[in-house]
């Protein structure tokens, strides 16, 4: 028996002395009652107590850091295996926008890892002159200059047999003049050492170097001739030029002093001097003054002056 129900009992004997307890069950069933209402207490408290620690261990796991967050839009999630087919990707702005580009565009080369190639760097290729300025003449040396300098046609070559030059068919313009030159320690008030006539010539893109081949040509197929005018024989030969310009051809005329002229012996030399940079060809022509002959280091000197005011020109 319950120790409630006992407990009961005892009271209802001591309280109620004159009465007799002549309806036991419903004593019982009051006591079952109780028990019941609380068993079914204790079970709502057991209850409540896993709900608030549920509760906290959520409360404390949020307190630890955020929720992960969904994946975007645009990754896929996990494929399903089975036979369950997979949706259909749902075309995104970027391709709809590739296929609405118009046909005129021209697509932007990619190399094969898919990166568009570096610009190129290069220089564009400079367009050929057509015109020569006052600036493309050299000028002297100051230990050189006489003052005598004058513009004027003539012609670019000496007389070599005759010789025709078919790059003359792709002159685009042709500029020449007179200067006369003194050496250097030569005393003032005298007369010049010597003159140059000097030709510029622009060719058309690639003929230039056609007229230097047919310079060389004419010089070997004219090793001697008399000019007109003149009784004496001229001989003429190739030299070797140096590095002037892109190419260069020099070759020289010998023939003797005229008669009471210079020492016996000796003769007189003309240096000629073409150079080709790009499409352009200047010629030096040394020709003396008054039967002087020709020094090669100032001709020399003067055809790297006259190089560099070209290429000076054409930058």
């Amino acid at each position: 028996m319950p120790v409630e129900l006992s407990d009961l009992y005892r009271s209802l004997s001591t309280v109620a002395d004159d009465q007799d307890p002549t309806h036991p069950e419903l004593v019982r069933r009051y006591a079952d009652r109780r028990a019941r209402v609380r068993a079914a207490g204790t079970g709502l408290t057991v209850a409540l107590l896993l709900g608030g620690v549920a509760v906290g261990g959520r409360l404390v796991l949020a307190a630890d850091g955020p929720p992960p967050l969904p994946p975007p839009a645009d990754t896929p999630g996990p494929t399903a295996t089975g036979s369950v087919t997979p949706p259909s990707p749902t075309p995104s702005a970027t391709s709809s926008s590739a296929t609405s580009t118009p046909s005129s565009v021209t697509p932007t080369r990619t190399t094969p890892s898919g990166t568009p190639p570096a610009p190129t760097t290069g220089a564009a290729t400079p367009r050929p002159p057509t015109s020569i300025p006052d600036r493309a003449f050299f000028v002297l040396a100051a230990a050189n200059r006489t003052g005598m300098e004058s513009q004027g046609e003539g012609a670019m070559l000496p007389i070599l047999c005759g010789a025709r030059h078919a790059s003359d068919s792709a002159v685009v313009q042709r500029r020449g003049r007179y200067l006369a030159y003194k050496l250097a320690g030569t005393p003032a008030g005298n007369v010049p050492d010597g003159s140059y006539r000097h030709t510029i010539t622009i060719y058309r893109p690639g003929r230039a170097d056609d007229a230097l081949r047919e310079l060389r040509q004419a010089v070997r197929d004219c090793p001697d001739q008399r000019l007109p005018d003149d009784t004496r024989t001229w001989r003429q030969r190739l030299l070797t030029s140096g590095a002037y310009g892109d190419e260069s051809v020099l070759f020289e005329m010998r023939a003797p002093y005229p008669e009471g002229m210079g020492d016996p012996g000796a003769e007189e030399v003309r240096l000629v001097r073409a150079v080709r940079i790009g499409d352009v060809v200047t010629v030096l022509w040394e020709q003396g003054w008054e039967h002087t002959a020709a020094v090669r280091s100032q001709v020399d000197a003067d055809s790297r002056r006259a190089v560099a005011a070209i290429e000076n020109w054409l930058d």
